[in-house]
């Protein structure tokens, strides 16, 4: 049996068996320790805030809220959050990004040029609603492109929502090290072949990090199952979703902390295809960048400060013949 048939042939056991790890990682929340409840009820009220423009006063309901949140961050690492890899940390958090993405000219990429406002994530709003679990919400990517197959403008594939449970934890004085588990759906808002993979995708990721001292690493591994195809120009939504396949991502971050406001950081960020259009290809990009922050703009509560964060980085393809050639990063977030 030729590779494409075994790959064929592979494809609905790898689309089971991420369906199924992307439904343990939902309802994970709802077998959950009592522990975690109790930790949001035992906590101690906040000191009221300080006054002034950058100060503010919370209601009894939003403060319980920011105590929890609080709570939740003192019991893991303080990394950064890196460029591309996702973090297993929780978050709380506006974030917006930015990729110049320049595809590769051979027999896998297009050669197209793509500026993505928003980045893959879209604008969005990381929050924390309950002890151990975080929620990033966003809107559409607006995505422009240029290059050998036309012009093409308008929104991109739109990350509904991500899901991130936190299983393990441990700050810098106990450990620092972290396990989570994501879960993730993107819909494809059927614009032109040249922005959108006309795809509804799901994305279970189990992700981990640790710490020592100044440094660490922070790594994530995913596969995208392509649940529904869409139609286009030329194809039909089967073809699509064949054409997409079950790629496998795994993102590693290396990070220091130097001083107090600078985070250095080499990415590696590998994709594998096991079929569709890229069956047996994969590729490794290297992202060198750094992170400045947190600079301290404002204040939830007495304790609870608003950052700012941002950085940039420059992705470049280390095997040959890629799809993604390069790739310019740059991130703005501010923290509350």
């Amino acid at each position: 049996m030729n590779s494409d048939a075994r790959n064929r042939g592979n494809a609905p056991k790898i689309r089971w068996l991420g369906t199924a790890a992307g439904a343990a990682l939902a309802l994970a929340p709802l077998s959950a320790h009592a522990q975690s409840a109790e930790s949001t009820l035992s906590l101690p009220a906040l000191a009221p805030p300080a006054s002034g423009p950058l100060y503010f006063n919370p209601p009894p309901a939003v403060l319980s809220w920011l105590d929890m949140v609080s709570a939740t961050q003192a019991a893991q690492p303080t990394w950064m959050t890196p460029l591309v890899t996702v973090t297993p940390r929780l978050e709380q958090e506006l974030r917006a990004d930015f990729y110049g993405q320049q595809n590769g000219t051979g027999s896998q990429g297009n050669g197209q040029r793509l500026n993505n406002y928003g980045g893959p994530g879209g604008f969005r709003v990381e929050f924390i609603p309950a002890y151990n679990i975080e929620v990033i919400v966003a809107v559409p990517p607006y995505v422009t492109a240029s290059g050998p197959k036309g012009d093409a403008w308008g929104w991109g594939d739109w990350p509904v929502f991500l899901v991130k449970y936190r299983f393990l934890s441990a700050n810098r004085e106990n450990g620092d090290y972290i396990v989570t588990g994501f879960f993730q759906m993107t819909e494809a808002l059927n614009t032109e072949g040249k922005i959108s993979n006309h795809v509804l995708t799901a994305q279970p990721t189990i992700a981990a990090g640790k710490g020592w001292g100044d440094f660490d690493v922070q790594s994530t591994l995913s596969v995208q199952i392509p649940v529904q195809g869409h139609g286009s120009p030329g194809n039909t939504p089967e073809m699509n979703r064949t054409s997409f396949g079950d790629p496998i991502l795994w993102n590693t971050a290396f990070q220091y902390h130097l001083m107090q406001y600078f985070w250095p950081e080499l990415e590696v960020n590998y994709e594998y295809w096991p079929n569709g259009e890229h069956g047996g290809l994969n590729q490794v990009l290297l992202t060198p960048g750094i992170i400045f922050g947190r600079f301290k703009i404002g204040q939830d509560t007495a304790t609870r400060p608003i950052n700012l964060i941002f950085g940039a980085g420059y992705q470049i393809a280390v095997t040959s013949n890629p799809v993604v050639k390069n790739n310019f990063v740059a991130t703005a977030r501010i923290t509350f």
